[in-house]
């Protein structure tokens, strides 16, 4: 392998949690950005504070890209364990970066270009042991020949609150780095030529939650509540810190009982609420649901998902909550969710879920999931005009009635104190004016006037996107964050007979999914589940059968290249 020749590069940073492994990401990432340069990143991390073994993967191309590989052209390895769970990525054409002691002897003895730089030592003479990291950006930047002084700005940026002698040690730290990078490619012949492009330089660099974050703004939401949870967190510390600058009221709760109950409560205020959670903090949010459907309040759940059952992988990454998220509640009432499978849908699908959820009257689901929230990658700008964020709220008479009869099923949506009527909520089965009933009669009526919400919200629903010739012999089909890989993968894989169907929307699902599944000769089921979840929710509807499944349960996302292995073995 040509390393100077490649279009996108694959760095693999492998440390202890605790060293810093996120600051040199964020860093890294915005430099090559900056500098003209595609980007993409993803954490794959351990369950614990410090100690173990964390990772960062770093792709930089001259092309858009944005999904993981299990390629590694560089890796750099920062503690003694940091090699242990990469044997099997870690092939002859890595580039193997670090301190001897960190390098295992296998390499060291094989046919890997092994470069062993005395980053520690490096550190401790500009300043000590936390400015490693500013040595290794300064190797790369070197490689990738990002000029120095555009680096310093950079650092001058990022670290404003520095006093001037810990920014001049950082200074320190990156031109030892730089000296070394040009060191390794003057003996090692390393000269990486990928293409820069200008426009790259003022395009967006978002992470999975900043996309459901700046979603939810758009879709005028003014209340978030949650209880920690990974991997959602993220997206309560992204409203946290616009909270000030956007009027958004955000409330760490107790516990994820309040938390989705004080979203219900700023619905019924007049309020645009979302709860961000994950799968064992929404096992918990499941009576609050059924609520939701009772009461017919609007209702945002972000959950982000990750392995279980119950504790699971706490910081790895699966599809396994779609059955979960159709199914939780008692009884029966209409819902809606959603699956991005890129940051645009992400932002797009966040702002629709509070437009839904507002129109019908029903609970909104964004599904996601570790990888998706803690990827990083450039995207074009976003369309921020909101359109979707508009109240459909009525003043109140005095003969209102709060579950009145329509042929939508969407009753006029009072709040108190707008308006002289009484706006009256009862999770048990009500009247028209909302107050409790054990009328038989009255009963089947406003479980059929609920119901009635699906078929008005047929015309909402988003049909499955189609990538690839239209005329496909086999279709691939996906949903939610296996969209970037597998468009890669397809590519990769050159064949003008392979399609692929991707849903952002699975449930409901489109009128069109059974024609587009029928056209096929083969199909296959794409899914970082156990399972097939999907597969059996479309098998359900549809009543189409899946000829293959590639399913993927370990706890780390696919690769690009297990996809394109799989789809290269289609007969």
């Amino acid at each position: 392998m040509d390393i100077n020749n490649r279009k996108d590069i694959s760095i693999v940073l492998s440390g202890e949690a605790g060293q810093g492994l996120q600051t040199m990401e964020r860093l890294m990432l915005r430099i090559f950005k900056l500098s003209g340069y595609h980007v993409f990143s993803y954490d794959e991390v351990m369950s614990r504070i410090r100690g173990g073994n964390n990772s960062t993967e770093i792709r930089v191309s001259s092309e858009r890209i944005n999904s993981f590989v299990g390629r590694i052209d560089f890796f750099v390895s920062l503690h003694v364990d940091a090699m242990e769970r990469f044997h099997e990525r870690i092939s002859d054409d890595t580039i193997i970066i670090g301190e001897a002691a960190n390098i295992e002897g296998r390499y060291r003895n094989g046919k890997n270009t092994v470069i062993e730089v005395p980053i520690g030592e490096m550190a401790r003479q500009a300043g000590g042991p936390i400015y490693a990291n500013i040595i290794v950006i300064g190797i790369f930047t070197a490689l990738f020949g990002v000029e120095q002084e555009f680096v310093r700005g950079q650092l001058k940026n990022s670290f404003k609150k520095l006093s001037d002698d810990a920014m001049a040690k950082n200074f320190a730290a990156a031109e030892k780095g730089f000296e070394a990078g040009k060191e390794i490619s003057r003996r090692h012949g390393i000269v990486i030529g990928l293409a820069r492009t200008d426009g790259v330089k003022g395009e967006l660099l978002l992470s999975g939650a900043d996309a459901v974050g700046i979603g939810g703004l758009a879709g005028g939401c003014n209340f978030v509540s949650s209880y920690p949870m990974s991997p959602s967190t993220e997206v309560l510390t992204f409203f946290a810190g616009v909270s000030e600058e956007f009027g958004i009221v955000v409330e760490q709760a107790e516990d994820e009982i309040s938390a989705v109950n004080m979203v219900l409560g700023s619905w019924y205020a007049g309020g645009r609420g979302m709860v961000t959670t994950s799968g064992g903090g929404f096992a918990l949010m499941v009576e609050a649901l059924s609520l939701a459907g009772a009461v017919e309040s609007p209702l945002v759940v972000h959950l982000g998902q990750r392995p279980g059952p119950a504790t699971g992988l706490p910081t790895r990454t699966e599809q396994g909550d779609l059955m979960f998220s159709l199914f939780a509640g008692h009884g029966e009432f209409p819902r809606a969710i959603f699956a991005p499978g890129d940051f645009e849908q992400g932002f797009a699908l966040t702002r629709r879920a509070f437009y839904i959820a507002d129109t019908y009257q029903v609970p909104a689901i964004i599904l996601t999931d570790q990888y998706f929230l803690d990827s990083y990658y450039n995207v074009p700008d976003l369309d921020i005009r909101s359109g979707m964020a508009e109240n459909h709220i009525v003043p109140t008479d005095e003969g209102y009635r709060r579950y009145r009869i329509t042929e939508t099923g969407v009753s006029p949506r009072g709040i108190p104190g707008l308006g002289s009527g009484i706006v009256c909520l009862d999770s048990d089965e009500h009247t028209e004016e909302g107050y409790i009933t054990e009328d038989f009669g009255v009963r089947t009526a406003m479980v059929d006037k609920r119901l009635r919400k699906l078929r008005a919200m047929e015309k909402e629903i988003l049909p499955p996107r189609l990538y690839g010739p239209d005329k496909y012999t086999y279709l691939l089909v996906a949903w939610g964050s296996t969209l970037n890989a597998v468009r890669e993968a397809l590519r990769n894989a050159g064949r003008n007979d392979t399609a692929l169907l991707h849903f952002e929307q699975v449930y409901p699902l489109h009128a069109d999914t059974a024609r587009l599944l029928a056209r096929a000769k083969k199909k296959v089921i794409i899914e970082n589940n156990a399972t097939s979840q999907f597969g059996g929710l479309i098998k359900l509807i549809t009543g189409a059968v899946f000829d293959r499944a590639i399913l993927k349960y370990d706890g780390m996302p696919f690769t690009v290249e297990e996809i394109t292995a799989a789809i290269r073995e289609l007969p």
